[in-house]
């Protein structure tokens, strides 16, 4: 989508390239990722209110380490430069950068010696900031004043107020750092002087404005999951095009309970939007598929290949589409490589290459330039019901890869029922004030193993159902939730009393690393 104003992010291989911009998004400000690769012809081309340097593992004096043009200080641009990209600004402008004698990471307390009126703004004189840095600032570039210290690090931050380039060498995107938003909320609004109309309203609006004029009398196909990125593209398509546009469903069994019925609830004949929406009961098809197969990235290409093949048969029967829809949203651009420098976490089905088996003219993907959070605003802004819009996550190959061993409509019962118990008590628990926060996610598995037990006099030999809940910011790595132990007794007594098939119900307190959040 096109925006009046914005700010960009040169990405330098930094973990967080992604929170960057997602926190400039939040003062409501447009933001995308580009590689430090990026010619600077094409980033005077885009004229960006600002610029922000990411961080990154090199070190700046070092020969073939990322670097940029000095040009791109002199544009007039205010530029921020974070961790590594405040050390690159210092290298490339005449500062010097070394080794540091003392390492700085995590929560370090930090004294701001300058002024108060442009970057620090709001900020207490002595304040909190995550460090993650092995080298450091040990002379700063001619013009620039140091404006913050550490105990370790004389060079906190460094400003040129004349030229409005600002450094420094903590990280203001994590929450760890206290006034980090401050921080960053002073440059995107202050510095760079945004107004500040970036919102879900005005986005719903245009795109939706884009879409009649792209799609026109067209029509346009997409494979609905019931997940938030296709649900939302849904509801977004529908509003700009309705009858245009064919959603295929295709339910293959291994969702939670009642979650393919709430799906047909919403886009169905009797549901809020007039579009054509078919639903493929394939769950039988699915197990058939799947008998007798354990290793999961196994299961995974079966439940994905047998996706393709049910959709091709619901698409030969529609005939040509003009469009076909897909739910790509930024993560999976910048994941995939396209969208930064950061190294290919995975790759996405809706990214690079289009699918062969759909007759279509052009592909749309009206979500791309969202974040995850910004998906789910656009959801309610366009009258999704909550519970679909704040859904758990829920991995692609859904309860296939939540059930340990072979997958069978028995063990499909037994973990969706379990799940079902184990999110209601949660929820019960969090109106009572007994949960104050929900966990990050939370679900049931099932495992493959099978144990003694006694119910009713009589011996078991049963099911043991595993409870995962985590807490995590960004889900690459996540901690076990405390959750109260008076919630894991109901639950446990609930599941093994109203479950047939369970006798065991067990706790998992494994980290990620070196677990998964999926018990796979």
């Amino acid at each position: 989508m096109a925006a009046e104003e914005k700010v960009i992010v040169i990405d330098f291989g930094g973990q967080y390239n992604q929170l960057v911009a997602r926190r400039v998004r939040e003062c409501n400000v447009y933001c995308e990722i580009y590689s430090y690769r990026t010619p600077i012809d094409q980033i005077k081309a885009m004229n960006p209110k600002g610029i922000i340097l990411t961080g990154g593992p090199n070190s700046c004096y070092e020969e073939g380490a990322p670097t940029y043009t000095r040009e791109l200080f002199e544009l007039g641009i205010p530029v921020l430069g974070l961790c590594y990209g405040a050390q690159l600004m210092m290298h490339v402008l005449g500062g010097k950068v070394e080794k540091a004698p003392v390492r700085e990471y995590g929560k370090t307390e930090t004294f701001i010696d300058g002024s108060k009126e442009a970057l620090f703004a709001g900020v207490e004189d002595k304040t909190i900031v995550w460090m993650s840095h092995f080298d450091y600032i040990s002379k700063v570039a001619p013009g620039f004043e140091i404006i913050a210290h550490t105990a370790d690090c004389p060079v906190a931050a460094a400003a040129c107020e004349d030229k409005k380039l600002y450094a420094i060498q903590f990280h203001p995107e994590v929450l760890h750092t206290v006034k980090g938003k401050e921080i960053l909320h002073n440059f995107v609004r202050g510095i760079c002087q945004t107004a500040g109309t970036w919102r879900m309203d005005s986005f719903v609006e245009n795109t939706v404005r884009e879409i009649r004029e792209k799609v026109g009398d067209g029509k346009v196909l997409l494979a609905l999951s019931g997940g938030v990125d296709s649900s939302v593209l849904a509801a977004l398509l529908a509003k700009a095009i309705g009858k245009q546009l064919t959603c295929v469903f295709v339910d293959h069994g291994l969702l939670r309970k009642n979650e393919g019925d709430e799906v047909e609830g919403v886009f169905g004949p009797n549901g809020n939007f007039d579009i054509n929406f078919i639903r493929v009961n394939a769950a039988d098809r699915y197990y058939a598929k799947l008998k007798g197969v354990e290793e999961p990235e196994r299961k995974r290409k079966i439940i994905g290949e047998e996706f393709i093949r049910v959709f091709e048969e619901e698409a030969k029967k529609i005939g040509t589409v003009d469009f076909l829809a897909q739910g790509t949203i930024y993560p999976d651009v910048v994941e995939s490589g396209l969208g930064g420098e950061s190294v290919v976490i995975k790759s996405h089905h809706n990214v690079g290459g289009l699918p062969d088996y759909v007759d279509f003219k052009e592909i749309i993907e009206p979500l791309r330039s969202l974040f995850k959070d910004e998906v789910r605003k656009a959801g309610l802004e366009l009258g999704l019901p909550e519970y679909l819009v704040f859904r758990q996550p829920f991995p692609g190959p859904g309860l296939g890869i939540r059930i340990i061993g072979e997958v069978t409509a028995e063990k499909v019962r037994i973990v969706q029922d379990a799940d079902y118990i184990y999110r209601e008590e949660l929820a019960n628990a969090h109106k009572e004030g007994i949960c104050p926060k929900l966990p990050d996610q939370y679900f049931a598995a099932l495992s493959n193993m099978r144990s003694v037990g006694v119910m009713g006099d009589e011996r078991t030999y049963d099911y043991a159902v595993v409870l995962r809940a985590v807490e995590t910011i960004d889900f690459m790595t996540a901690e076990a939730s405390e959750i109260p132990f008076e919630v894991l007794q109901k639950v446990m007594s609930r599941i093994i009393n109203e479950v047939k098939g369970v006798n065991r119900v067990m706790y998992d307190l494994t980290s990620k690393p070196p677990g998964t959040v999926e018990l796979e």
